[in-house]
């Protein structure tokens, strides 16, 4: 398997480069100490044609490949670790299953405004009750005339306190054949989105209310015995999580390694301790590694959804990386490090929610496990 980027891609990955060293170099420390979301900047990523990247050209986007909006997420996060999250927000997670799955009508609504950056949508997934044992989940659709009414809560949804559009997971009936998905609009009667809350790593989520929140069905993403089709979906999401991840470690690592070289302690650059270049040499070796890794997932799902089993790997190797990479360039740079003049302990913080989010370490252990071994762990009791 070829690893090595075609000359296109260099050329797509260069473009991508310059674009985001023109426009969003400047003030990529301050929106990385912003909550909010960046919508002015993301109009200029929509303007230059990286939302959307690898959807079709009639449902508005690039007609690209995966690969593509993997170099898109790496390439800004090079230059602005918080920008590489709009990339992701339009190209990854629940826009990608949106519109895997969507109706032409579904699409006509809401794609022209997502794709603009002028509207987000967030994935109702986690409940109080159910994280990574997702089929245990209980918020409800049940038949209402020509609609259905929602009940039940959703936690920790990404972007959640300003998007316009849900994609929220509901239990049609019983079992996992019971779970399948809709759309839901802010501003919906019955729909209520609580008060922002913070991660540790200063995005904001709300807590999503739905009670007796009628919708028509025309917003029926997928009924019932969608689940496997959403999780396969989910997947995609894992490879931006990944590429993600391991591009905001990398550029902790470039933080550090400049600062290595002109930083002087004892009369000499940082550079000139064999202590750190050791750090620099392992820190490469997990950056490159987990980059194979992401890229044998990418190629092999370019003719369509990953494996799991691939993708488990990916994020794994990724999300492990990016942490400790980036954990490893806030030691380095000491002081400054640990300080929010410099974007490091920033990169810290984010690469540490990547690996509880999209699949928890522990959850892609499981998953690797059923492969070496060939069998399914029920983690329930029996």
């Amino acid at each position: 398997m070829d690893f090595e980027l075609s000359e296109e891609q260099r050329s797509f990955a260069a473009s991508v480069r310059r674009f985001a060293q023109t426009h969003l170099a400047d003030g990529a420390l301050a929106r990385a100490h912003d909550p909010r979301y960046p919508r002015a900047t993301a109009a200029k990523i929509a303007e230059q044609g990286l939302l959307g990247i690898t959807f079709s050209e009639a449902d508005g986007g690039a007609g690209g490949t995966l690969m593509d909006a993997v170099i898109a997420i790496q390439e800004v996060a090079g230059v602005c670790p918080k920008s590489a999250d709009i990339v992701q927000a339009g190209n990854f997670g629940p826009i990608r299953t949106f519109v895997e799955y969507a109706t032409a009508e579904q699409k006509a609504r809401f794609l022209p405004d997502l794709l603009a950056g002028r509207k987000l949508i967030s994935l109702g997934m986690t409940e109080p009750e159910a994280g990574s044992a997702v089929t245990d989940l209980r918020t409800s659709a049940t038949p209402d005339g020509d609609g259905f009414l929602i009940n039940g809560t959703k936690i920790f949804s990404t972007h959640s306190p300003e998007a316009a559009l849900f994609l929220v997971y509901v239990r049609y009936g019983p079992g996992v054949g019971g779970i399948g998905s809709v759309l839901l609009e802010k501003g919906t009667p019955g729909f209520t989105v609580g008060k922002p809350s913070g991660f540790m790593n200063g995005e904001q989520w709300a807590q999503l209310y739905f009670e007796n929140c009628a919708i028509p069905t025309a917003n029926v993403l997928l009924g019932a015995g969608g689940f496997k089709k959403q999780i396969a979906g989910f997947n995609v999401e894992r490879l931006g999580n990944s590429a993600r991840s391991l591009a905001v470690g990398r550029h902790a690592y470039t933080i550090a390694r400049d600062h290595a070289l002109t930083r002087k302690q004892f009369g000499r650059p940082l550079c000139e301790f064999q202590g750190l270049q050791w750090k620099f040499a392992e820190m490469a070796v997990k950056l490159d590694a987990a980059q194979m890794l992401l890229y044998r997932a990418v190629i092999g799902a370019e003719k369509g959804l990953p494996g799991a089993y691939e993708t488990a790997v990916a994020k794994l190797a990724c999300n492990t990386a990016g942490f400790e990479v980036a954990n490893e360039a806030m030691q380095v740079m000491g002081g400054m490090g640990f300080s929010q003049e410099a974007l490091v302990e920033y990169c810290v913080r984010r690469t540490r929610g990547w690996m509880i989010a999209g699949g928890s370490i522990e959850i892609l252990k499981n998953r690797i496990a059923e492969s070496v071994f060939d069998r399914r762990f029920d983690q329930r009791k029996g």
